[in-house]
């Protein structure tokens, strides 16, 4: 029973390397479609000043920040 799950993280991470907002779910297409939103919701200004927008996978539930908005998709 098992096996991997891939659970997709969208963070948005402020300058100093704190993370601002995060969403987690399992749907790839969702993922890039959220991604997508928060790359394009940063102002040229917030990119300048190093804000970043990314986009990984991690395997457990537990690798989630508490802070995440978890879908249920």
């Amino acid at each position: 029973m098992g096996g991997t799950i891939t659970i997709w993280l969208n963070e948005q991470v402020d300058p100093s390397g704190l993370l601002y907002a995060c969403i987690a779910c399992r749907d790839e297409q969702h993922a890039i479609a959220c991604h997508d939103s928060f790359e394009n919701n940063l102002t040229a200004n917030q990119k300048q000043e190093g804000w970043t927008a990314r986009l990984r996978k991690v395997e457990s539930w537990d690798d989630v920040p508490a802070s995440a908005l978890k879908l249920s998709y």
